[in-house]
């Protein structure tokens, strides 16, 4: 019997690696986003769309390594769904609108980012919760 792929399981290696080669290629993303930003953008933008495009790209560089290290380091570690899932949606929230507003000047989508923001906190906070928790019980 064939098993299905949860996602938001890590008990086995294979999902391990699935979630590990998501957070790479969002960090491959970044790269790929901040040199379009510094050198096919920069004439076609204004400053504040520019500095919009910067912050997307490294926060997304940021949080994709969070999560590469949470999905590799910390495989046994409680929650490690809960914080994977909110740094993945926080890259999506918090760069994906910034890089839309850029290339748009869509500015209501400013409303968005900060729901990114709040996922990133939130994760932050549950890895802290976490790793306290984990280091008291030693």
């Amino acid at each position: 019997m064939s098993q299905s792929f949860d996602p938001l399981s890590l008990s086995r290696p294979r999902e391990r690696s699935i979630w590990a080669a998501l957070f790479a290629a969002q960090a491959a993303i970044s790269v790929a986003a901040g040199a379009f930003g510094a050198h096919a953008l920069a004439d076609l933008l204004d400053m504040k769309a520019l500095s919009w495009w910067q912050t997307g790209s490294q926060y997304l560089m940021y949080h994709a390594l969070s999560g590469l290290i949470v999905s590799t380091l910390f495989f046994s570690l409680p929650s490690r769904k809960s914080i994977l899932c909110l740094f993945f949606v926080g890259n999506i929230l918090f760069a994906g609108s910034l890089y839309v507003m850029a290339l748009t000047g869509y500015r209501f989508l400013g409303a968005i980012t900060p729901l990114g923001g709040l996922c990133y906190m939130l994760a932050w906070c549950f890895l802290v919760f976490r790793l306290w928790r984990l280091g008291a019980n030693k």
